[in-house]
């Protein structure tokens, strides 16, 4: 029975390159997938799933207004060999969508692999997020480190000169140069590096 995935994690935890991976996995065993993408996300072009150590595949824009389960069942009509629906950025989705994606391993039976961010640089959940994790059946973290070495869970937006931004809009579309991946610690302290002399050396995903 098809299953809906939500893969969850910090900032530059290498969601895009789990999501790759993943794609070539089926595509190398003769399998098609669909890729998708909320075109808000256009830091690497419109329409491209791209990972920070470089690869990159091609994947449908879509906005809010975009019908996943439509697009799908449409698709498989003309392809009895799509066995996977692969989604970047999935906090972006709206709750319709994701209930969409529900649909889709529900009723058409294919799995599906939504990557995405658990919470803003407040620490408030995103609405794809937050539906995501009431109605995915498997829920997966993708664990990344913060700088003092326990396991980060929280996105700290900074600003140029480094230090930590705690108004503005909930989206703001960056990378390394506009979020840190921290602890809650850390995170409620606004602090990007610790002190070298305190830092831990071990590394704790506790």
């Amino acid at each position: 029975m098809a299953k809906l995935h939500f893969y969850y994690s910090a900032m530059n935890a290498g969601k895009s390159t789990a999501l790759l991976q993943a794609n070539h996995n089926y595509q190398e065993r003769g399998m098609d997938t669909l890729l998708f993408v909320p075109r808000i996300d256009n830091r690497f072009g419109v329409g491209k799933i791209t990972s920070r150590i470089g690869l990159q595949a091609e994947a449908l824009s879509i906005d809010e207004a975009f019908n996943l389960y439509s697009h799908i069942e449409q698709a498989l009509s003309g392809n009895s060999n799509i066995h996977c629906i692969l989604i970047d950025e999935a906090h972006f989705l709206s709750r319709d969508q994701v209930m969409q994606l529900s649909n889709v391993t529900d009723i058409l039976n294919i799995p599906v692999l939504a990557y995405g961010l658990r919470s803003d640089f407040r620490g408030e959940p995103f609405e794809g997020s937050l539906y995501l994790l009431a109605l995915a059946d498997i829920l997966t973290e993708i664990k990344t480190v913060c700088h003092c070495g326990k396991k980060a869970t929280m996105n700290l937006r900074i600003d140029d000169e480094g230090r930590p931004v705690r108004q503005g809009p909930k989206v703001e579309i960056g990378g390394n140069e506009r979020y840190v991946a921290t602890c809650r610690k850390h995170h409620k302290l606004g602090e990007v590096v610790s002190n070298p002399a305190k830092r831990q050396l071990k590394i704790t995903f506790e």
